[in-house]
């Protein structure tokens, strides 16, 4: 797994590809910590790339969402939909619907829409 840390338009990005699991969930959340920490409190978190996602990344998901609403944050997904483009992040989509939580995120489509300030989430 592979998770990076950048900025883009007033956005912290923190971006995931790979598997969040057990062994590599840790790695994210404190991607996010650290974003906080640094006074962001615009965060993006680009899961395009993901291929899979068990109980554990989605708990980090959720911790992620708690945390930047205790600091009256903003946090928005990148998990394509349709297509080519939906790829691995099919899965994420999937287990996040099944478990009844996909509704609790502001899910975008693509970087690009998730730091457009104008941009609607995808309906869940």
């Amino acid at each position: 797994m592979l998770v990076t840390r950048a900025e883009r338009d007033g956005w912290a990005v923190v971006t995931v590809a790979g598997e969040m699991d057990l062994i590599s969930s840790p790695a994210v959340r404190q991607k996010v910590h650290d974003a906080v920490a640094d006074g962001r409190r615009s965060l993006v978190l680009d899961l395009a790339d993901v291929r899979f996602c068990d109980s554990s990344g989605v708990g980090v998901l959720i911790g992620a969402r708690r945390l930047m609403r205790s600091c009256a944050g903003r946090l928005r997904i990148v998990l394509p939909e349709e297509g080519a483009a939906a790829g691995d992040a099919a899965h994420v989509n999937r287990v996040l619907a099944a478990l009844g939580v996909r509704r609790l995120f502001e899910v975008f489509p693509d970087l690009t829409a998730a730091t457009d300030e104008t941009a609607q989430p995808l309906s869940a």
